[in-house]
Formats: C-alpha cells, sequence, structure tokens
C-alpha cells in the first residue's frame, strides 16, 4: 500500500492560516503593535449576548500601524516571547484629530 502527498505539499502552497480582525490599542514598541479583537457570546443559560476581548500583539515591520487603525492581523511562527500575529493589511486608518 502506496502513502499518498498530500495535494498542498506538492504544489508547495501555504497552508490555511487564522485571521482576525482587530483595532490598534498600542504602538509604542518598536515594530510591534498590540490589537484587540472584540467579539460577542451568547449567555448560555440566559441568553445574554456579553462582549469579549482579546489582545494580540502582532508583528508590523515597517512601523505603519497607528492607534485606532483597523487591522487584519494573521498567524505565524513565533516571533519572540508573545508575538505569534503578523499585521497582514490596514483596513481603515484612524481619524486624524
Amino acid at each position: 500500500m502506496a502513502t499518498q502527498a498530500k495535494p498542498q505539499a506538492e504544489k508547495g502552497g501555504e497552508r490555511h492560516r487564522k485571521t482576525r480582525i482587530g483595532v490598534v490599542v498600542s504602538d509604542k514598541m518598536d515594530k510591534t503593535v498590540v490589537v484587540e479583537v472584540a467579539r460577542r457570546i451568547k449567555h448560555a443559560v440566559y441568553g445574554k449576548f456579553l462582549k469579549r476581548r482579546e489582545r494580540y500583539q502582532a508583528h508590523d515591520e515597517n512601523n505603519e500601524s497607528k492607534v485606532g487603525d483597523q487591522v487584519m492581523i494573521e498567524e505565524t511562527r513565533p516571533m519572540s516571547r508573545h508575538k505569534r500575529w503578523r499585521v497582514k493589511s490596514t483596513l481603515k486608518k484612524a481619524v486624524e484629530t
């Protein structure tokens, strides 16, 4: 019985990576931004919708993202102790005053 290689490995394509959309809440570090991703869940018993948030440290190679920008981040290899995400694109720029 011959084992077959996965088609994705033959093509040399990237595997599916998780993506999240969130808002930059801190850009004080060099090449790193903190992105807050908010979601709503429904309480199992009472049915009330609750807000939940997670904060990710994401790699921003060119320091382009500023506080208030809406960005898309994608999962990547570990880059440091806390960074496992990379800024993929900026969806909306923050309103400057």
